[in-house]
């Protein structure tokens, strides 16, 4: 399992974002250049449609596959009075066959994706991982070198952590106080949820920008 939010932020602003969230992780950003490709199951695959994303990094010397299938979210009571989604994810590495075996296996393109930017990596009450990146869309199939912004001058902002059935409630709780601190900035909220960019975006960035992230926000 795992926990999620998002929310977007002005590109203007990530500058200040990255130097806010290099000051509470404490470790140093990775680059983010991911080619996100969806298939989604034909017809004489079950009568329920199923849906894979095969990633590959292009930021690695050699790229390197993963495919990754996300369920369905958490349900009842108790996924309400949480303000992550819960949901199940299975991931694996893989080959850079995959996409010919999916393909073989009846599955077909839905969409793709290059998602460019940076991630932090750090432990905090739980393994949480921040993505900030642009979505891009490609104008040719595969041709990601053609990318185009799909929203230009705004951004994604993701939280994940991993969860089993046993500590999604712990973990959930430890992404939504680290998210807290992210406040002055942008709002982070389960997907789906539009809350648009933060009115206090502008003046917490100058603060940020102006004293290299030394201001309690």
């Amino acid at each position: 399992m795992e926990c999620v939010v998002q929310g977007i932020i002005e590109t203007q602003h990530v500058e200040a974002l990255e130097i806010l969230l290099q000051g509470l992780c404490g470790v140093q950003r990775e680059r983010l250049r991911i080619h996100e490709i969806c298939l989604k199951s034909g017809p004489h695959l079950g009568t329920v449609a199923s849906e894979v994303r095969l990633l590959c990094d292009l930021e690695q010397a050699e790229p390197s596959w993963t495919v990754k299938h996300v369920g369905g979210a958490m349900r009842g009571a108790g996924a309400e009075q949480i303000s992550v989604l819960v949901r199940s994810m299975v991931e694996s590495k893989t080959s850079k066959n995959a996409l010919r075996m999916f393909y073989t296996l009846g599955y077909k393109l839905d969409h793709e994706l290059l998602r460019v930017g940076f991630s932090f990596n750090f432990h905090r009450g739980a393994q949480i991982t921040v993505t900030v990146s642009s979505i891009n869309k490609m104008l040719k199939l595969h041709a990601t070198d053609e990318a185009v912004p799909v929203t230009p001058g705004i951004q994604m902002v993701e939280v994940t952590a991993p969860a089993t059935a046993e500590t999604y409630a712990e973990v959930a709780s430890a992404v939504s106080s680290f998210c807290e601190y992210l406040a002055p900035l942008l709002h982070l909220s389960k997907p789906g949820i539009s809350t648009g960019v933060v009115p206090t975006a502008a003046a917490a960035a100058a603060s940020l920008m102006s004293d290299g992230g030394g201001t309690n926000l």
